[in-house]
Formats: C-alpha cells, structure tokens, sequence
C-alpha cells in the first residue's frame, strides 16, 4: 500500500482533555503524527483548531478521518490534501554557525527568508516542503539548530 502524507485539521470545543481525546486515537491505533499544532480560533464560540500532519496509506487516513468525527467534541473535519482552495504554511527559526553568516545571507535570501539580527538566526514561513528545502541549504552551509511551529492550514475560499 502506498503511503501518502496528509495534513487533517479538526474544529474542536476549547476544552480540557479534547486534545489528549484526539492525539489518544492516534497513539491508541498506531498511527504517527508528524506535526501537531493547535490554537484557540473562536473565542466567542469556544472553539480551536487542531492542525495534524500524519502519514498513511488512503485506507487509514479515511479510517482517521471517520473516527476524529466521531470524537466528541469535535465540530468539523478537513483533509486539506484533496480539499480545493486550501493552503498550507509552517514558520521555522534556522540557526547557522557565525563562521557561515555571510554565506547563509544570501542563501536565505533565495528563499526570501529574513536575519532577524547577527547571531545567525533566521525565519522563514512557507509551504513546509519549501521549509524543508531551505534547512538542507542551511544544513551544507552550518547549520546549528532548528525550530519547526508545525504546519497550519486555513481555506482561500472563505469556507
């Protein structure tokens, strides 16, 4: 069966205990979560977002799909791999060595990553393969440390 990375987000009720309720069906059933994000996105509903990045064959993913709806209490359910209109971006902290600051400039520049001052660390929000990509250029250059915020996925089309 061939594996297919998928970025899954559920509208939950701002609750204690509903994320430990929506990562326990993932660790309960085996399945890995690669990035996992969430942040209150109504107060006035009491509601939040739960971003999740997992990886699976079309027969699990399905099956992940059907069992986050039956969580209560979760509002919504949104595979943003086949959903049209929709968009992904993560924001990562990249550090490089002093020694290869001039280099790592122009390098982040390519990307249209920004130095957020002269200790070597910069910041770049993309797509997460652009993400990934600009930390193997970093990585050739010195690369010290990462910071990853995880992905967050949102519709064009205001649905």
């Amino acid at each position: 069966m061939a594996t297919e990375r998928h970025t899954l987000t559920a509208l939950v009720d701002n609750e204690a205990g509903v994320l430990a309720r929506v990562v326990g069906l993932f660790s309960g059933r085996g399945y890995n979560i690669e990035s996992l994000t969430v942040a209150e996105v109504d107060p006035a509903q009491g509601t939040s977002r739960i971003t999740i990045v997992t990886s699976g064959p079309p027969e699990v993913i399905e099956q992940i799909e059907a069992q986050l709806r039956r969580v209560v209490p979760v509002h919504a359910v949104t595979n943003w791999t086949f959903a049209s209109g929709g968009i992904e971006r993560e924001m990562a902290l990249v550090k490089v060595s002093r020694e290869a600051l001039k280099a790592a400039k122009a390098q982040a520049e390519k990307f249209g990553a920004r130095a957020l001052d002269e200790s070597g660390v910069f910041e770049l929000t993309d797509a997460p393969a652009k993400i990934s990509n600009f930390i193997e250029a970093m990585r050739a250059l010195g690369l010290t440390d990462v910071s990853r915020t995880g992905v967050a996925a949102i519709s064009r089309d205001g649905e």
